[in-house]
């Protein structure tokens, strides 16, 4: 992992909305826009916006399932994520 790609999953989780999101999907698991949308009171189109940006920096991953998108956390990326932080020092 780079240290561009470590800043830009900072300025990802800097945001509080998406923030949120992260903290709901740790609990719930999986959800879908529509779900989180009514979570963190914010639009669908809005709510899909701060996923995208989240799944750039590979901290969600998601599964398509008919007409619903379901997402979750990406675990493996996000121990990758910390484990970068935890060896610079």
């Amino acid at each position: 992992m780079s240290n561009k790609s470590v800043a830009k999953t900072f300025k990802a989780i800097g945001n509080e909305r998406r923030f949120l999101i992260l903290k709901y999907l740790f609990s719930k698991k999986e959800l879908t826009v529509g779900e989180i949308s009514k979570l963190i009171e914010l639009s669908f189109k809005s709510t899909s916006r701060h996923l995208a940006v989240l799944s750039d920096v590979n901290l969600v991953a998601v599964k398509q399932i008919n007409l619903s998108r379901y997402y979750s956390l990406h675990y493996k990326n996000m121990k990758e994520f910390i484990t970068f932080l935890k060896d610079t020092n």
